[in-house]
């Protein structure tokens, strides 16, 4: 099977200098395709450091910040055109742990998208304040109650992806950002009747830099679950 691990990045430098060592020492085969904003700090010139160094791995620098949304969605185009098998998706922070990374693998032998939750299981998190807990909380019993998702980290970041998934959805069509993203993302796959499984995983906040959470962010996840229970979204 040929694994794809899509990387956004803004201003990551830190992180990504020790992500993709990490990446290949729990997965070796797996390919990691970074899709970076053109970021001041120079991640991409980091990346390309780590391209002489190690194989299999890919990087798409944009022009200008354009948001998760849309560097998740390139990054699937160029998986679906280069024919992975499972493709994930994972933050740049070590919020994600890649020694999760095998876990996945073996659960994608039975199902089509593997979501790495951080609520299946009580909760998860390590290292948030009280006042974000209970506002990802409430995002996600909100979203689950208006879609009907039968989900209960309606808005992870982390998962991996059979190739069928992505091609059926339309990433074409996909237009939303940040949780709005990942709730439009799940919400499609489940309408559309795919195994779906919720793997416990244990969410650290960020190593370095800067959260990208923004009222914006929110505003959009808040107005999304609507626009998908009444159809307004294809």
């Amino acid at each position: 099977m040929k694994v794809l691990i899509v990387v956004p990045t803004y201003n990551e430098k830190e992180n990504i200098k020790k992500l993709i060592p990490g990446i290949k020492k729990a997965c070796g085969r797996a390919h990691i395709l970074v899709v970076d904003d053109n970021s001041p700090d120079n991640t991409a010139g980091e990346v390309k450091k780590l391209k002489k160094k190690y194989k299999g791995v890919f990087l798409i620098k944009r022009k200008e910040k354009s948001g998760l949304g849309t560097a998740y969605v390139e990054g699937f185009k160029f998986a679906v055109r280069k024919k992975y098998d499972y493709i994930f998706e994972m933050d740049a922070d070590f919020s994600h742990d890649p020694g999760y990374i095998p876990v996945f693998i073996n659960e994608m032998k039975k199902h089509d998208l593997v979501i790495g939750s951080r609520y299946v299981k009580g909760v998860s998190v390590v290292n948030w304040p009280i006042r974000r807990l209970m506002l990802s909380k409430f995002a996600n019993f909100y979203a689950r109650i208006i879609t009907g998702l039968p989900l209960t980290d309606c808005t992870s970041g982390f998962k991996c992806y059979k190739r069928k998934v992505l091609e059926s959805i339309g990433l074409d069509r996909v237009h939303s950002d940040g949780y709005a993203f990942q709730i439009e993302m799940h919400f499609k796959a489940w309408k559309k009747n795919f195994r779906i499984k919720e793997l416990p995983v244990i969410f650290v906040d960020r190593h370095a830099g800067s959260s990208k959470m923004s009222r914006g962010v929110m505003l959009e996840a808040a107005f999304i679950v609507w626009k998908l229970k009444l159809g307004l979204i294809k």
